[in-house]
């Protein structure tokens, strides 16, 4: 059906109370499915707003609207001011008819214009005013653009003064919301105040600007910094929006950061120079043979054809297929946050371009990935610049890491040394090293050789272990993993070559591994498990130690009791106490499904997917019970070393949302009083009032500092309600 035949409904406006609203529906760590409410519709983001030149449509706004559902577009206002034809076109009849366009719009002001021409003639109050009257839906304010060979005087008068420039624009915008733009150059330290000075003002969306010349020269490592640090101090609860960014190869890794919006005239500027957009680069008309990809604008002509064509219908036509691309890619983006894998792509997509593995070698390297297995270290990063390291970026890495999702369904797809650096694995890792206790004193024994599932291989065996005073770890390719914890993903679950396995243990790198846990000046015995004939026998004679009784029920004591610190944060005293006299419910294939206490009182069941630990009502009363500290009144940033023990997190509501929670409504974001520090995203959570009551359990769908600044959406997932 050719476009034109038909015509999508215009889109519902938002509730009143609603525009300017941003919620999360889905997240793989700080990347976001987020849906921004306008009085044009709902925008979903991460979304593309292409570029529309009033002047010069390639493509018309009303097909981008019915063929191929774009959502919001972006269009210069200062270019239709200057326009004396446009600019009373809009004043009398909105800017929607003008461009004839029913979803959301939003306007640039000019800055870019003095950033290309040197100037602009409008004023700071005067073009908000324009944008205000002719009805847009985002706004955007006249900031100061900070090109990167300006120096630091230059670029910091450049903040400064559009920091200054910020509150009249939001005083002229009224009602209209409004675009704060992050500037500060290359300089961090400019970048950090603009974003927090900035993000206390009440914009509704944050750009990230003079990003475009670092685009224009491949500059994509320092790209990564400007994001890193300015996502970081930039409140959650508004889009961010990367200002002049269109390059479909650039979206997973800003995805991955928490980038929202993007926009770009590329679709447009490439195609009249005869150059496609792919997820890998750039490609010429004029050097291929076949597409790169084979789009639906393309399915009836070939590179041949297109080429013989008048200029006017080839532009059209490689615009149409630079946009389908880039709508592509946003798409496939977007089904990797939902699928958790965002940043399996962003890997996939570094090694396609060598300017954006570069920025991806320096986001994944710092001081904590230097405890590498030794076989796996086949990449030295430049990164490191020569011994510089990440330095004062380095919090923000922390930023990133400690929102990711541990563990989670699915399994964990081996990529070499990339592996070990994604986020939620150097996540599932610290929280590892942090809560994990040694109950033991004796030697420490490494089995080796195989993957998991070990309990299918050792099982038995494992029963025959747990009285000794050996303290047991599986080597994985992931780091050592105390057996407890022996179906805990992402250890548990890692698809790759069976050489990932079959190697024998650097003695060197466990000791490394082993401080960390605080194991120290200990025996290490490595033995090899991947054949199992006469394996208690051979396992006991290592040993040097006679046959020992099978205790299964110890053995499930103390995988409860280690899930329990590492996942609920509880104390080991505490989890010990808990476990004993337990017993336990099996599933078919040997699993823990339930555990009922000494008392009778089914307590944890764990999460056979992906080997995390579920409370039921009696668990969370029990949860509740040996909480020590003050319940929280406030909200502070994540913390995963010096809050160990203190239990599972706990949020506190407000007397509106109290009576609602009690009877298992989900916590909504905007009813919340405090939260610990060590909130994340999908872990076992506990919801109490303000006299710190319990009337809830169930799973945090946000961090700390979103439970503080969101005003729309699910902060908790509530499994049962408390009578």
């Amino acid at each position: 059906m050719k476009w034109g035949s038909t015509r999508r409904p215009d889109p519902k406006p938002a509730r009143e109370q609603d525009v300017g609203r941003f919620e999360i529906s889905k997240r793989d760590g700080q990347a976001r499915i987020g849906q921004l409410h306008t009085k044009h519709g709902v925008i979903e983001t991460p979304c593309l707003l292409p570029v529309i030149n009033p002047n010069i449509r390639t493509i018309e706004p009303r097909e981008m609207y019915d063929k191929y559902g774009i959502q919001a577009l972006i269009t210069n206002s200062y270019v239709i001011w200057k326009h004396e034809h446009l600019k009373s076109t809009a004043l009398e009849n909105g800017i929607h008819e003008l461009l004839d366009f029913p979803g959301a719009i939003m306007t640039d002001s000019g800055t870019f214009q003095s950033y290309v021409y040197g100037d602009v003639e409008v004023g700071v109050e005067e073009i908000v005013e324009f944008q205000r009257n002719i009805g847009v839906d985002i706004a955007t304010m006249l900031d100061v653009f900070t090109r990167p060979d300006m120096n630091f005087e230059e670029v910091s008068e450049a903040v400064e003064e559009t920091i200054k420039r910020a509150e009249v624009s939001l005083n002229v915008a009224g009602d209209t919301l409004l675009n704060g733009p992050i500037q500060g150059g290359i300089f961090p330290q400019l970048r950090s105040k603009s974003a927090s000075e900035m993000s206390a003002l009440d914009f509704c969306v944050y750009p990230l600007g003079g990003i475009v010349p670092i685009m224009e020269k491949q500059k994509y490592k320092d790209l990564a910094k400007i994001m890193l640090v300015c996502k970081s101090r930039l409140a959650p609860n508004k889009p961010v929006h990367m200002f002049g960014c269109g390059h479909p190869m650039l979206f997973p890794m800003l995805i991955a950061m928490g980038a929202d919006l993007f926009d770009s005239a590329a679709y447009a500027l490439f195609a009249r120079d005869g150059r496609l957009l792919t997820p890998w680069g750039t490609e010429k008309i004029d050097e291929i043979e076949e597409w790169p990809l084979f789009m639906p604008s393309v399915v009836d002509c070939t590179p041949n054809e297109v080429r013989e064509m008048n200029k006017i219908d080839r532009t059209a036509i490689l615009s149409r297929f630079n946009l389908e691309v880039t709508l592509q890619e946003l798409a496939h983006c977007r089904q990797a946050v939902r699928n958790g894998t965002i940043w399996r792509l962003v890997e996939r997509r570094s090694h396609q371009h060598p300017a954006l593995r570069e920025a991806f070698l320096w986001l994944v390297t710092e001081p904590a990935q230097t405890n590498m297995d030794p076989i796996f270290i086949d990449e030295i990063s430049s990164s490191m610049e020569r011994g510089e390291g990440r330095g004062r970026w380095e919090e923000n890495w922390d930023w990133l890491i400690n929102a990711q999702i541990t563990p989670r369904n699915g399994s964990e797809q081996w990529a070499g040394q990339d592996t070990i650096k994604r986020p939620h694995v150097e996540m599932a890792r610290r929280r590892l090293f942090a809560r994990w206790r040694s109950q033991k004193k004796g030697d420490v024994v490494i089995f080796h050789g195989t993957s998991a599932p070990w309990r299918t291989r050792i099982g038995e065996l494992m029963d025959r272990l747990v009285e000794t005073d050996f303290e047991f770890f599986l080597h994985t390719p992931l780091g050592l993993l105390p057996l407890g914890l022996e179906d805990l993903n992402p250890w548990a679950h890692i698809e790759g070559p069976e050489w990932i396995w079959n190697r024998k243990p650097d003695l060197s790198w466990c000791r490394q591994e082993l401080e960390r846990f605080n194991i120290d000046n200990r025996k290490i015995i490595t033995i090899d498990i991947s054949n199992t004939e006469d394996i208690h026998k051979r396992v006991f004679s290592e040993l040097d130690i006679g046959i020992q009784e099978a205790n299964q029920n110890l053995r499930f004591q103390q995988q409860i009791t280690d899930k329990l610190c590492v996942l609920g944060n509880v104390s080991l005293d505490d989890a010990i106490a808990i476990t004993e006299g337990s017993t336990f419910v099996k599933s078919r294939t040997g699993r823990i499904r339930n555990m009922i206490s000494k008392d009778g009182n089914h307590l944890f069941s764990p999460r056979l997917a992906e080997g995390g630990i579920s409370l039921t009502l009696d668990g969370a009363i029990w949860a509740h019970s040996i909480r020590k500290s003050p319940m929280p009144d406030s909200f502070t940033e994540m913390d995963l070393i010096s809050n160990v023990g203190e239990g599972f997190a706990v949020v506190v509501v407000n007397n509106d949302a109290e009576p609602f929670v009690k009877e298992g409504r989900n916590v909504m974001h905007g009813f919340i009083l405090g939260c610990d520090s060590w909130t994340r995203p999908s872990e076992n959570v506990l919801v109490v009032n303000s006299q710190g009551e319990l009337l809830a359990f169930g799973r945090s769908q946000a961090t700390a500092k979103e439970m503080e600044v969101m005003k729309k959406g699910i902060a908790v997932k509530v499994r049962q309600g408390c009578p």
